[in-house]
C-alpha cells in the first residue's frame, strides 16, 4: 500500500491516527507541531515522541514533495527555482525569492493550467490535474525546511505558481489555513497572496472567506477584445462581470485589489489600453502591478521598450491610477514570472546552497508601497523599479 502525504492530514485526523495506534494523543499533537515547526525532511526526522511512534508513521505516512532532479539558484537576484516530484511521479516547479528581509515562496496549485494564456509557460503545457491540500502545504514546508538550513525563515507565500487558485479551490483554501493557522505554520494572514486570471465566481466566494489574504488579479488588457487574446477564460467572465466582482470584493472585505498587468510590446501598452484601464479602475480601490513580459521558448511577443511603459504609466498619473513598476527576478533562470513549466529546463542536477548567499547581506530596498528600488542606476527615470509589495 502506498505511503500518504502526511501534510494532507488535518490536525485532528492525525492525532486521532496516532491513538489508533495505541499511543497518547498529547504525542499526536507534537508530531504535529513539529511537522509545522522544524520542517522535517523525513518521518524519520520527526522529534519529541517515541521511537517506536516514529516507526508505525514511517511505515503509513512520507513527506512529499521531494527535489526531482535539482535547483537553480540566481544568487545575484536572489531566485533558487526548485523541480520537485510529487508521490505519483508528477513534477511542478516551486520558487524561493530571497532578498532583503523578505524571504517568500511563490507557490503552485496545479499541474499545469487550463487557462491557456498565450504569453505563459504553464498555460502552453496544458492541464494534468489538481494539486491536493498537503501537496500545496508541502512546497511551503519545502521550502521552509531549505531555509531552515541557513537559520532563516519564510516571510511571504504568494500563490503564483503553476495553475489557477480559484480553479482548485477547495485545496487552495485549505492549504491556506493551514499555513495561517497558529497551530500550523503560523504565517500572519496579510503576508499570503493569492493570484487568479478572473474566476469570478472564485473571487465572490473568496471574499466571503474568513481569511485576511490579499488578491491579485492577472488583468493584463483592459478591453475584452484583446483580454480574449491574452486570456482566454475572458471569454466565459468578460471584464463588465470581472470588475463587478472586483467591486464587491472591495466593498465586502474593505481591501485593496492588486492588477497585474504584464508589459507586452506594441500589444497592451497602448494609449487606448492605458485610459481604457483608467476608465475601468476610476473609484476602485485597486493598484496595478506592471511588470515587463519574461519571454518563454514560443512566445512570439517581446517585453515592452522602457519609452513605452513610460508612457503607459504616465497616462496612468494623469487619471490618478496607482502603479508600481515591478522588478523582474529569476528569468534568466525560467523562474520570473509565466516562465514555470515544471520540466528540467535549465535545472542543475547540483543543489547549492550559496545561491543563497549572493543576497542576504544587502538591505530591503523597499519598506513601504510605493517606495523605489535603491539599485536603479541614475539618469534612467523609465527603468525605475519597485518591488512588489506583496512578495
Amino acid at each position: 500500500m502506498p505511503k500518504q502525504n502526511i501534510y494532507q492530514l488535518d490536525e485532528r485526523e492525525l492525532i486521532d491516527q496516532v491513538a489508533q495506534w495505541g499511543f497518547t494523543r498529547e504525542a499526536g499533537a507534537a508530531i504535529w507541531r513539529c511537522l509545522h515547526r522544524d520542517a522535517p525532511g523525513s518521518i524519520q526526522q520527526v522529534l519529541g515522541v517515541p521511537a517506536a511512534l516514529v516507526q508505525r508513521l514511517d511505515e503509513a505516512y512520507e513527506i512529499t514533495p521531494v527535489v526531482a532532479d535539482g535547483q537553480i539558484g540566481a544568487s545575484h537576484e536572489g531566485v533558487l527555482k526548485y523541480l520537485l516530484r510529487l508521490t505519483d511521479g508528477v513534477q511542478i516547479e516551486t520558487v524561493l525569492l530571497w532578498y532583503g528581509r523578505r524571504r517568500s515562496g511563490c507557490i503552485s496549485t496545479q499541474v499545469g493550467c487550463a487557462c491557456g494564456c498565450p504569453f505563459c509557460a504553464t498555460g502552453q503545457t496544458g492541464y494534468v490535474r489538481d494539486l491536493t491540500r498537503g501537496e500545496i502545504v508541502g512546497q511551503v514546508m519545502f521550502l521552509q525546511r531549505e531555509l531552515h538550513a541557513v537559520g532563516e525563515a519564510l516571510t511571504n507565500v504568494v500563490l503564483m505558481g503553476m495553475g489557477e487558485p480559484l480553479l482548485n479551490y477547495t485545496n487552495t483554501i485549505g492549504a491556506i489555513r493551514r499555513i495561517v493557522d497558529r497551530r500550523g505554520l503560523a504565517l500572519a494572514e496579510r503576508r499570503v497572496t493569492l493570484s487568479t486570471v478572473g474566476v469570478v465566481p472564485g473571487i465572490d466566494r473568496l471574499a466571503r472567506e474568513p481569511l485576511s489574504v490579499k488578491l491579485a488579479v492577472s488583468l493584463h488588457a483592459a478591453s475584452d477584445e484583446l483580454r480574449d487574446r491574452l486570456v482566454p477564460l475572458n471569454r466565459k467572465y468578460p471584464l463588465d462581470a470581472l470588475f463587478r466582482s472586483i467591486g464587491d470584493y472591495v466593498a465586502l472585505t474593505g481591501r485593496r485589489v492588486l492588477l497585474e498587468w504584464v508589459m507586452i510590446d506594441g500589444v497592451n501598452d497602448t494609449r487606448e489600453q492605458a485610459e481604457e484601464l483608467a476608465y475601468r479602475a476610476q473609484g476602485l480601490h485597486v493598484h496595478l502591478n506592471a511588470i515587463r513580459l519574461n519571454e518563454t521558448p514560443g512566445n512570439k511577443w517581446r517585453p515592452s521598450s522602457v519609452e513605452r511603459i513610460d508612457a503607459f504609466t504616465a497616462i496612468l498619473d494623469e487619471y490618478g491610477v496607482p502603479h508600481t513598476l515591478r522588478q523582474s527576478r529569476g528569468a534568466s533562470v525560467a523562474a520570473g514570472c509565466g516562465q514555470l513549466r515544471g520540466s528540467r529546463q535549465g535545472v542543475r542536477t547540483t543543489p547549492d546552497q550559496s545561491a543563497f548567499a549572493g543576497s542576504r547581506a544587502s538591505e530591503d530596498p523597499v519598506l513601504d508601497e510605493g517606495r523605489v528600488s535603491l539599485d536603479v542606476p541614475s539618469g534612467t527615470a523609465g527603468e525605475a523599479h519597485v518591488e512588489d509589495p506583496q512578495i
